[in-house]
């Protein structure tokens, strides 16, 4: 896998770029500080293919599967996507705003689009990723660190409760700290002694 590096226009060489249409400014002076990891599989349940890419370009085609009518017409997209395999694709600048929180709050502060970089893992929300995912997130966020001063990293379940599940109780936060070697403080609580 190439070695991914930030570069100042927020693009991550070592990625696979597909540029998403689905973004928007930060709100002016805004500090970066949060990560937030998802989980998505389209179909739920089937991995590989291009429907994940396509979602984030607006050129899925709602028709193809009986699961897309549930999402017909949605505009999202992420900053980035760590694939089965380890391949990381990003869709937004990380200086620009990308819509994969909706309706959040971090530790007081709602928004969290307009503050955080949005991580999906391509996998089923409780089930189970692959140890490559788990390597490749820890390489994303550390190459994250020297143009963006992350202070904390969660689920979209921590900064949507009840709304959102994801990645859910199949993703292995104690492996995810472990790899990284941050300490506890970058972590929600509910995760830091999870196994």
């Amino acid at each position: 896998m190439p070695p991914l590096i930030l570069d100042d226009s927020g693009w991550m060489t070592g990625a696979r770029h597909c540029v998403s249409p689905n973004f928007g400014p930060r709100p002016a002076g805004t500090v970066v500080d949060l990560a937030v990891v998802h989980s998505i599989s389209l179909p739920p349940g089937v991995y590989g293919g291009d429907a994940i890419e396509r979602l984030f370009t607006n050129r899925l085609d709602w028709n193809a599967h009986p699961y897309y009518g549930e999402i017909r017409g949605v505009e999202v997209s992420a900053h980035f996507l760590v694939r089965r395999t380890g391949e990381v694709v990003q869709f937004v600048s990380t200086r620009d705003r990308a819509w994969h929180a909706g309706r959040s709050v971090w530790q007081g502060r709602e928004n969290c689009n307009d503050y955080s970089v949005g991580i999906e893992l391509e996998g089923l929300e409780g089930a189970l990723f692959e140890s490559q995912q788990y390597d490749r997130l820890a390489q994303l966020l550390i190459a994250l660190l020297p143009r963006l001063p992350l202070q904390c990293v969660a689920g979209h379940e921590h900064v949507a409760p009840g709304r959102k599940q994801d990645p859910g109780p199949g993703f292995d936060w104690p492996l995810l700290i472990e790899r990284l070697g941050w300490p506890g403080r970058y972590f929600p609580e509910a995760v830091r002694t999870a196994r």
